[in-house]
């Protein structure tokens, strides 16, 4: 825990003159003010968070944190469990939708095991595996406090070496049959809705799953009682190891003022509890795009974040905060690139 509030303590808001600099920039970049919209606007939040008048995005990074959950045993998914190894080695072999994505956006994909049941082999894994999955949150805590602890250590060293290599632009991503599950329960606790307007389809269930899957949640509630005053707490009762490496990779990016791209749901449950633990790591998240999942929305508009796309993505991994590091880059390409109304000798008398 120690590590967790020293980290805490590093956090700072972000640059307020460097911004003010940028907006005055912007007003004098050759396009009536205001033109490039949402764009102007991301470019001068990028420029407060990293505190460079002129940032770039050249060396990105996309990890996807990977664990099970024991919930699965209560038939909450479309899928079993088996499956979030498999979709590991396609990460790793190159064969999944996240990776065509960061390839499109120029980044790396860095696979953690934080919590596989399954033994995953390969030389480019992260083996960083804190548990064999998490419990059945159903009739019991998900994880114990410690291993909650231990996970987010887990994100927060991941980040640190890839800090270390170097890296200005971080998303997150995930992988874990039935973690839409252990994310509608951190969303209700920590949000106070109610499960059933938080509670979506995940992997693509029928209506008598989905009402299933609400009552499996509303009963690992009830049972656990997680404190929504103490978000590690919630974290550990029904949540999950990637959701937890996730907050650690969300809080050792905002520590080093590096931007961070939130991908879907589990992302956002992530950045909830981020936020939950230090109010200040909101000033460096990008919602990359809404997903079709009930409790995302509810996330972002807690949160206050506005996501650049609206795709109706469900599928994690990253993709949609791949496909939102194009914009980000567009953003700060347009605020460094273009000229000034003096360099490029243009009137702007008529703007």
């Amino acid at each position: 825990m120690n590590r967790i509030a020293d980290i805490i303590t590093t956090i700072k808001p972000p640059d307020s003159e460097a911004m003010e600099q940028a907006r005055a920039r912007q007003q004098q970049l050759t396009k009536p003010p205001g033109s490039l919209g949402r764009l102007e606007d991301l470019a001068v939040r990028i420029v407060g968070m990293t505190g460079q008048l002129l940032p770039t995005v050249e060396r990105k990074a996309v990890i996807v944190m990977a664990a099970d959950h024991g919930v699965t045993i209560e038939g909450v998914s479309a899928y079993p469990s088996v499956v979030t190894a498999q979709m590991v080695y396609n990460f790793l072999r190159g064969g999944a939708a996240i990776n065509a994505l960061a390839k499109l956006a120029g980044a790396r994909v860095i696979v953690v095991d934080v919590g596989v049941v399954t033994e995953v082999q390969h030389s480019d894994l992260l083996t960083r595996k804190v548990a064999a999955g998490t419990a059945n949150m159903a009739s019991g805590p998900a994880m114990t406090h410690a291993q909650a602890i231990d996970a987010v250590h887990v994100g927060m060293d991941v980040f640190e070496a890839q800090f270390d290599q170097g890296i200005d632009l971080v998303a997150t991503g995930d992988m874990g049959i039935g973690n839409t599950t252990a994310s509608s329960a951190i969303t209700a606790v920590l949000t106070g809705t109610p499960v059933a307007v938080v509670t979506g389809r995940g992997t693509g269930i029928n209506d008598e799953q989905l009402a299933h899957k609400i009552a499996v949640i509303e009963q690992a509630i009830k049972h656990n009682k997680p404190d929504p005053t103490d978000p590690l707490s919630v974290l550990a009762s029904v949540g999950g190891l990637e959701i937890a490496g996730l907050v650690g990779v969300i809080l050792a990016a905002a520590a080093h003022r590096v931007p961070v791209v939130i991908d879907g749901f589990i992302s956002g449950a992530a950045a909830l509890v981020a936020v939950k633990l230090c109010p200040g790591v909101r000033d460096y998240l990008i919602a990359g795009h809404v997903s079709v999942e009930l409790g995302h929305l509810m996330i972002l508009d807690h949160l206050g974040l506005v996501p650049l796309l609206n795709l109706e993505l469900r599928l994690g991994e990253g993709t949609g905060a791949a496909l939102a590091m194009c914009i980000v880059e567009g953003a700060l390409r347009t605020h460094a690139e273009m000229a000034t109304f003096a360099e490029a000798r243009v009137s702007n008398k008529e703007m």
